[in-house]
């Protein structure tokens, strides 16, 4: 089966660390597999609105929510490459994620049984030394996946703050080389067994 990497580029600045960390990690995919990047400062949505309870869902098909929307549903594979914004991840990536949340009630959609078994990943540049303090982000993320019944290919991290510096982090290169190499388990809660 052929697979289709979704990146989705969360920084409010291009060609950040992240980003750069991402491009070296997406060197490695064999040419066969298809890549497509969106930067979300240049899709912006709209600022995520819970009507869970209050009307009919209707499936976008317009603007950034329809390209987003399929963006998702044609990926095998879903990199988020956020930044570590206050221990987390970035604001856009945060409402793309809150509008996973809208279209598990797309009708037509069946947004949680298409994900399911696909693979969502992580890329994020930090300021610390402490990779510890990415914890909450790897928590977003591993939640997610959990939730959606989808595999979690884990977070590589690397560290820069200036633009440029995660190309100095010798470790985060060498572990981007094998970063999407894994065969990724099914993503779990921390309470199941």
């Amino acid at each position: 089966m052929s697979r289709h990497f979704l990146f989705l580029l969360g920084s409010s600045r291009s060609d950040g660390n992240t980003e750069l960390l991402a491009r070296k990690a997406a060197e490695q995919l064999p040419a066969e597999a298809e890549q497509r990047w969106l930067d979300l400062a240049e899709h912006p949505l709209p600022d995520f609105e819970d009507l869970r309870h209050d009307s009919d869902h209707l499936r976008p098909t317009e603007g950034s929510t329809g390209l987003l929307l399929d963006a998702t549903l044609a990926a095998t594979d879903i990199v988020i490459a956020s930044p570590l914004y206050w221990y987390s991840v970035s604001a856009s990536t945060k409402r793309y994620l809150d509008y996973w949340s809208g279209w598990l009630r797309t009708p037509g959609v069946d947004f949680k049984a298409t994900m399911a078994g696909r693979t969502l990943w992580g890329v994020a540049a930090l300021a610390h030394e402490e990779q510890e303090v990415a914890d909450p982000l790897i928590g977003t993320l591993n939640h997610s996946a959990a939730y959606m019944d989808m595999r979690f290919g884990g977070v590589l991290l690397g560290n820069g703050s200036k633009p440029g510096d995660v190309l100095s982090d010798s470790e985060a290169l060498a572990r981007a080389k094998t970063f999407f190499a894994q065969e990724p388990p099914l993503a779990r809660f921390p309470y199941d067994s």
